[in-house]
């Protein structure tokens, strides 16, 4: 298999299973409580990507530092995917992907508000952008005016998270890192959803979502994800960023009967567009992956 295959092969990877985990997301919610299916998600997947660290021939130990920057972006990234398992209950899986694809737009904010100087098409598009996510977060358009405002707030942290990845000490190992974040922000939701969660009792179908979100959607998708790093142009690995809510829509309609009226379809050729613009000339600004698991 030559090298530009085995590219597109893990770039469809990240595609599918990246733009399925709100789908994962959605049905796991449905019996297991939301706080306690995202801890012990990542908890599991965080303590299965260190085995592959140092299967390997990586090591887990990292200076204290690096560590605490673990731990920090480890209560922003699992936080924000938590916030979503919660957000899902209410929202569309299809609205609820899109919004969360506006991350990138909010890293450029927070960059802005840091001081960095960025390219006009950059600012444009993140204008542009934030008209979409109005449109969509527009009471009429989902009717789950909490729900959707909790997906703002996921993508909120999940961009402060990027942001702060890409100015504290971190590990050099990626793997090694995405590991720490998942397990401290694992287990410091735990005591909470443990307290919170009572004697839960889910389906199969939630047991069976919760472990695809775990192996497919963590430990698959990462890895394809580092691997793409590595081998191909920032600018083509980013493409997820749009690509994701497409499928996350598809599969909402597939096999959750969810109706696109012309409002969301508007916002998301607004919100899609704009994050590609965005992507497109400004690649760093979409450097740390989002997923809906």
């Amino acid at each position: 298999m030559s090298k530009r295959t085995r590219v597109w092969v893990a770039l469809w990877t990240v595609y599918l299973l990246w733009g399925s985990t709100y789908l994962g997301i959605a049905v796991a919610g449905e019996t297991l409580p939301p706080l306690l299916a995202a801890s012990t998600r990542f908890i599991c997947a965080g303590a299965i990507m260190a085995v592959v660290v140092v299967f390997r021939g990586g090591s887990m130990r990292v200076p204290w530092r690096a560590f605490r920057s673990c731990a920090l972006i480890g209560c922003l990234l699992p936080g924000a995917n938590a916030v979503l398992f919660f957000a899902e209950r209410d929202v569309p899986i299809g609205l609820a992907s899109l919004l969360i694809a506006a991350v990138p737009l909010f890293v450029v904010v927070e960059r802005l508000a840091l001081g960095d100087r960025l390219p006009t098409p950059v600012l444009v598009g993140v204008g542009v952008g934030f008209a979409g996510v109005a449109l969509l977060a527009h009471p009429t358009s989902s009717g789950a005016t909490v729900g959707v405002l909790l997906c703002i707030l996921s993508a909120v942290m999940w961009s402060l998270g990027s942001v702060a990845s890409h100015r504290l000490p971190m590990p050099r190992d990626i793997i090694a890192a995405t590991a720490w974040e998942m397990i401290v922000g694992g287990f410091i939701m735990l005591p909470v959803a443990l307290a919170s969660s009572g004697v839960p009792s889910p389906s199969i179908a939630s047991i069976l979502a919760w472990l695809y979100l775990i192996s497919f959607g963590s430990v698959i998708g990462y890895t394809a994800y580092t691997w793409l790093l590595a081998n191909a142009p920032l600018a083509t690995v980013s493409t997820y960023a749009y690509v994701n809510p497409v499928v996350a829509l598809g599969l909402g309609v597939l096999f959750r009967n969810e109706h696109i009226s012309t409002r969301i379809l508007v916002g998301a050729a607004i919100v899609v567009g704009a994050v590609a613009v965005v992507v497109g000339s400004e690649p760093g600004a979409v450097a740390r992956p989002e997923e809906g698991g």
